[in-house]
């Protein structure tokens, strides 16, 4: 089962960690956490991986409208997006909103979920110059994107 979208970049991490934070923002999203997963398996095990970070994105005015559907729903916030290394690559993956719809079963969501989805579609896109992968594309890591995360700054369509 695919749960979310991707892209995957030919530029170095940090340089698309950057990239990534700046799309999000541009789509109404703000970054509320930042796990350094790399630096935290190292100092708590001792182990080894790839540069990779999981960004808690939030958009406030459509977090605000789920929590007005499903008081819940705060269980499922923020939307997750990963920035990972992969080899001379990098890999930026968005949890699909409508997981969270499929989660907990309240159909009130789906708007919500839509225009989320649409907004982290648009900033992989940007990021990429060309639709990101998902489930529904069947095309590989070039497909048409799909709904994916609740979470960010205000912006566009989000004042």
């Amino acid at each position: 089962m695919d749960y979310g979208m991707t892209v995957r970049l030919d530029q170095p991490f940090g340089e698309t960690a950057e990239r990534v934070r700046g799309a999000l923002r541009e789509q109404g999203f703000g970054v509320l956490t930042e796990i350094d997963v790399r630096a935290t398996l190292r100092e708590k095990l001792g182990a080894e991986m790839e540069d990779y970070l999981i960004l808690g994105a939030c958009n406030p005015p459509l977090a605000h409208r789920a929590l007005d559907t499903d008081r819940r729903i705060g269980l499922l916030l923020p939307c997750n997006v990963v920035v990972r290394a992969d080899g001379d690559a990098t890999v930026v993956e968005a949890l699909d909103p409508q997981v969270m719809v499929g989660v907990s079963g309240e159909p009130g969501l789906t708007s919500v979920a839509d225009e989320a989805g649409r907004r982290l579609a648009s900033a992989l896109e940007a990021l990429a110059g060309k639709p990101a992968h998902t489930a529904a594309s069947g095309a590989g890591e070039t497909g048409a994107p799909r709904a994916c995360g609740l979470a960010g700054e205000e912006g566009p369509g989000g004042e």
